[in-house]
């Protein structure tokens, strides 16, 4: 395998400290390598550099030669180079490392620069703080108490700007703290493509609002709310609902599409409100669908099933289903389940001696983060060997052999198969052991209905369109009624007259890793959160959707950035 190339490396010195980053990388990432703070509000390393909030503020100096002979320039106090200081501050997000950059972030004249920038972005903020939505989560508050001066000598009237004004459906403007950054305009504009947003006035009139027209409605709004650096954007689903400490964070993936979007999920005591974008370059930059965001309301669904039977009753129940139809059982897989759930969808499908088959779910992409294929795990089911060909969105192989008399049970992990093609007469002609989280047409016709749990309500992995294998980790108990999918399947195995398989993530693993060859060297306690590329040669030429893009790919204004500057 071709090794990437390494990076050109320059030194340069922050506060005293040397270090050797990569050619062009910004200051402000530069400082964070040694763990120095350059407090900023426009800046973000996803957007395209303005230099609009000038918090960043930095000393900055090169070392000094004779411009005659290019030789140095000692000083004769250190017996070391002298050091040419730029007699004003810079701003650090426009400044790009050079070969011997020395940076200073907080001598006296830095301090002073700030102080001031921070007194004039609280001249017209309001005293809100207690109340307002962004409270745990405002770098204002932080960097006023870190770098503000502690006071204000404004005694004049405030210039008091709009409140509660709906930019669009999904988000609500509080523009009298909007410190004017404008990262929300450069994303909407850059990376969503939609360039709805602008100030319009000038000097501390100026206000962010939408064109004429137009209106912040496109499907990345809520992004413009996760880099608001102050309270001005607010999510309007959950403005109000809870604080941010009280909410307890964790690592899940969106499986609204095969991208994998790597994102968050904020909970307490057991319920969700709300998913917000997870940091994976390699994957999503920092961007999330708004649409991905409300898949968390499905947990608490009326639609949602439950039984008050015990699981064992319900596998017993299920092993009736098999022996009676034994030797003419189809399963049908799910794009939807994860890596471990379709490794066990296999074992039970070999003790059954049944067919499997797997329904596509396709739709039109966004070539941004929705990708065509509306499963998340069509790939783990190849690299698990559920399945062996791409599936069809219409279970038509399945329907014939049912008209024919050759499948009288079906296995459904989670699939409608009405919306699959089958008709309810065919449904009728089967019996059915549907496991699954929601009421349709075909938990309605089941014989047998095990309820079973949410994405948020387990743990698991699940291969994206890049074939990488990524974890998402369980974020609230499962609900009342409902079984863990993996549970549910070790022991219809076993019914089934298998060998019992481990039911538990972490202890499933080692026998994933031992019978999958790609994933041999993958184990779940281990993964890295970024995720692991498999090397998935024998599948990633296969056409999944018609004319779908591989993996996310920046607009060519974000693209510019998406690398140090």
């Amino acid at each position: 395998m071709t090794q990437p190339a390494k990076p050109d490396l320059v030194t340069v010195n922050i506060d005293g400290k040397e270090i050797a980053v990569p050619k062009g990388t910004n200051v402000i990432e530069a400082a964070r390598l040694v763990n120095v703070d350059v407090p900023h509000y426009c800046y973000h390393p996803k957007l395209a550099v303005v230099g609009n909030c000038r918090m960043c503020l930095i000393e900055m100096g090169m070392p000094a030669v004779d411009p005659a002979t290019k030789t140095p320039v000692m000083d004769p106090a250190t017996g070391k180079q002298k050091i040419n200081w730029i007699p004003r501050p810079q701003i650090g997000c426009g400044t790009t490392v050079s070969p011997g950059l020395h940076v200073k972030t907080t001598s006296p004249m830095v301090k002073d620069a700030r102080e001031g920038v921070m007194e004039f972005l609280l001249i017209n903020h309001p005293l809100d703080c207690p109340i307002c939505d962004q409270a745990g989560e405002c770098k204002l508050q932080e960097q006023a108490t870190g770098y503000g001066r502690g006071y204000s000598r404004f005694i004049e009237q405030k210039n008091v700007k709009p409140k509660r004004t709906q930019l669009g459906p999904r988000v609500t403007l509080d523009d009298e703290r909007c410190v004017l950054c404008s990262r929300c305009i450069r994303f909407s504009r850059d990376v969503a493509g939609a360039d709805v947003l602008g100030f319009v006035d000038r000097g501390s009139y100026s206000t962010l609002t939408c064109h004429p027209d137009k209106k912040l409605d496109h499907n990345y709004s809520l992004n413009t709310v996760d880099i608001c650096p102050v309270g001005a954007l607010t999510s309007t689903d959950f403005r109000f609902k809870m604080r941010v400490w009280f909410l307890k964070q964790t690592n899940t993936i969106c499986t609204e599409s095969s991208v994998g979007v790597n994102s968050v999920a904020w909970s307490r005591e057991g319920t969700l409100y709300r998913i917000t974008p997870r940091r994976n370059d390699e994957v999503n930059d920092t961007w999330m669908a708004d649409s991905g965001r409300v898949l968390y309301k499905q947990v608490q669904s009326a639609e949602r099933l439950a039984s008050t039977a015990s699981l064992d009753t319900l596998v017993a129940q299920a092993a009736e289903v098999f022996k009676a139809a034994a030797g003419s059982i189809a399963v049908v897989g799910s794009g939807r389940s994860s890596v471990e759930e379709q490794f066990l969808t296999k074992k039970l499908a070999a003790a059954l001696q049944a067919s499997v088959s797997l329904v596509s779910r396709t739709a039109q992409g966004d070539k941004l983060l929705i990708s065509a294929d509306r499963n998340p795990n069509v790939r783990g089911a190849l690299v698990t060997g559920l399945i062996t060909t791409l599936p069809s969105a219409q279970l038509t192989a399945l329907a014939a052999d049912i008209d024919a008399g050759k499948v009288k049970a079906v296995v459904s992990l989670g699939e409608d198969l009405a919306a699959a093609g089958l008709s309810a007469a065919q449904l009728a002609k089967v019996a059915i052991v549907y496991l699954g989280t929601h009421a349709n047409a075909t938990s309605a016709a089941a014989k047998v209905l095990i309820p079973t749990v949410t994405v948020f309500e387990k743990a698991g992995t699940f291969v994206n369109q890049q074939f990488r294998i990524q974890k998402f980790i369980q974020a609230i108990p499962p609900q009342a009624g409902a079984h863990n999918d993996l549970a549910v399947l070790a022991k219809l195995t076993t019914a089934a007259g298998a060998p019992a398989p481990a039911a538990e993530v972490g202890t499933l693993w080692p026998s994933i890793a031992a019978e999958v060859p790609v994933l041999a060297n993958v184990l779940f306690k281990t993964l890295p959160e970024s995720g692991v590329l498999l090397d998935a040669a024998d599948w990633k030429s296969l056409p999944f959707v018609e004319g779908e893009t591989l993996h996310y790919k920046p607009t060519a204004a974000a693209a510019a950035v998406a690398s140090p500057q």
